[in-house]
């Protein structure tokens, strides 16, 4: 069954950013994963706290797909570069 990621990133280092948008596309790619769809006008409408810099949807195939991507050991300098570009936070849906 498909499964979707919500990612909230607030970026502090553009550079860092734009080198793992570089990368990200193959990263996904390698666990059938797309980006569905990408927000820089992410708003809070209801609840606290502040919306992050990009918002986005995620798909897979399923969840062991997503869950594939995020562990995989050989894209962990990829995952670094996102890490690195601020704060992110990966909801597995």
């Amino acid at each position: 069954m498909t499964a979707y990621a919500f990612v909230n990133l607030t970026i502090t280092n553009p550079d860092s950013f734009n080198a793992y948008r570089a990368q990200a596309g193959a990263a996904l790619n390698k666990y059938g994963g797309a980006a569905m769809e990408v927000s820089k006008e992410a708003e809070v409408i209801e609840g606290g706290g502040a919306a992050p810099t990009v918002a986005v949807i995620l798909t897979f195939p399923d969840r062991a797909a997503a869950k594939g991507w995020i562990n995989d050991p050989d894209l962990a300098s990829v995952h670094a570069l996102r890490e690195g570009s601020g704060t992110s936070q990966i909801i597995l849906m």
